[in-house]
């Protein structure tokens, strides 16, 4: 997530807008980005709904066995349909903003 905020700028020149979804209410998200200084976007999904759709629940996997997301990146196009994606089991191992970079070259 720091590597998305660091890059930020140029993920959007290249037309990515990233979104953050996670279980955590929205005051636990809220209170992450400040302290963190995140400025992209964080939505809530403590039913975890979302996350179900995209078939990301990891039950239990959090503190005090609470359900999580697991670490995934999807680019998304306008119409709602996901054109890259990203799936690990390893929450240290993400797509880096250059993996999302690319796949967003790939696209255009």
């Amino acid at each position: 997530m720091r590597g998305i905020q660091n890059s930020l700028s140029e993920l959007e020149r290249e037309g990515v807008r990233p979104v953050a979804i996670s279980v955590d209410t929205p005051d636990e998200s809220a209170a992450l980005c400040r302290k963190a200084g995140y400025t992209y976007t964080f939505l809530s999904d403590p039913n975890a709904d979302a996350i179900r759709r995209y078939d990301l629940l990891h039950q239990r996997g959090g503190p005090d066995e609470k359900d999580i997301a697991r670490p995934a990146e999807f680019l998304v196009d306008a119409s709602g349909v996901v054109r890259w994606r990203n799936l690990t089991e390893d929450l240290r191992k993400r797509a880096t903003p250059e993996d999302i970079l690319q796949g967003a070259q790939l696209l255009q």
